[in-house]
């Protein structure tokens, strides 16, 4: 039931008006907070986005099958996921997790992004600083068990041989 919640509060706030609230809003300021901090300019919510997010965060839930989706799913489009217990943890926790991959990222060409060496150790966050990308769209759908974030992102940050900042 949760997640049909959380789509039906995407619905709402489809409109540009509606996407300084709720979720949307709190979406966006985690990521526009940090993107200003590194003078990179604020991303737009995108209902588009979160649509083609909200399918694919409920399929993961109806499936119980975690991954990426199949890159010809979102073409030019960059995808962050998160899952957890539900109900354990806030909107703020989920990309906070992202957030939190900061501490190993430096400013270079993709992919030599990490000070461990590994792009992926801080490839969620790339993606929601990546100076390419313009907006975004993210959705939470809940199994019985977990639940499911999905952020999708246009243009895909993580473009190897490009600047990420």
């Amino acid at each position: 039931m949760r997640g049909a919640v959380a789509c039906l509060a995407l619905a709402l706030l489809a409109s540009p008006a509606g996407a300084n609230y709720g979720f949307a809003g709190q979406v966006l300021t985690m990521h526009n907070a940090e993107r200003g901090r590194l003078n990179v300019a604020p991303l737009a919510w995108d209902p588009a986005l979160a649509a083609a997010a909200d399918r694919y965060a409920g399929q993961m839930a109806a499936t119980g099958r975690w991954g990426h989706s199949p890159a010809g799913m979102r073409v030019g489009q960059g995808e962050n996921l998160w899952m957890g217990t539900r109900g354990a943890y806030k909107l703020h926790a989920m990309v906070g997790g992202w957030l939190s991959e900061r501490r190993w990222f430096r400013p270079a060409v993709f992919p030599a992004v990490s000070r461990t060496g590994r792009w992926s150790d801080v490839g969620h966050y790339t993606q929601m600083v990546s100076r390419q990308t313009t907006r975004v769209g993210c959705a939470v759908r809940s199994s019985r068990a977990h639940e499911y974030l999905v952020c999708r992102y246009y243009p895909s940050g993580n473009v190897f041989g490009r600047p990420v900042v």
